[in-house]
């Protein structure tokens, strides 16, 4: 019986350089000026600056500021673990949120929790960190994607 090879894992460096040409071409994330801090097989961490351009009307993170930042950081987490060639959609994720914040950053880590053929489940956690430094959680979400050929 002939054994099918496996095909080699990226690096760490192709990992994130994947990530990378899909997070610029995210305009939201762009106009929000978020940045993409680290890549590994199946996660993925961002980090959102508080501006005027994420906020609701008292002040604090808008409630869909970080859905589309917990979205995006679980989505690249997944896309590390999706076929060459492929990108991710989001077929759905539900969002917890524990707490409210002014100021500082969100950081989101999204980690991929199961990989299949068809479906890949993953999970983000997002906290807030302060000006001085102190990390509280922020959100949790669950999600799911679905493999999609690249089309750029």
């Amino acid at each position: 019986m002939i054994k099918a090879e496996t095909p080699p894992s990226p690096s760490p460096l192709e990992l994130f350089q994947r990530v990378e040409a899909s997070f610029v071409r995210q305009g939201l994330m762009q106009h929000w000026g978020a940045r993409l801090l680290r890549v590994e097989q199946g996660l993925c961490e961002v980090a959102l600056p508080y501006s005027d351009r994420v906020t609701q009307q008292q002040g604090g993170f808008h409630g869909g500021a970080m859905g589309a930042l917990a979205d995006i950081a679980a989505g690249f987490a997944g896309l590390t673990v999706a076929p060459a060639g492929m990108e991710v959609t989001t077929v759905e994720y539900k969002i917890n949120f524990l707490a409210a914040f002014q100021g500082g950053e969100l950081r989101a880590v999204g980690r991929v929790l199961k990989s299949g053929k068809r479906l890949i489940i993953t999970a983000a956690d997002i906290k807030h960190v302060a000006s001085d430094g102190k990390i509280t959680d922020c959100a949790v979400m669950q999600q799911t994607l679905m493999p999609v050929p690249k089309t750029y």
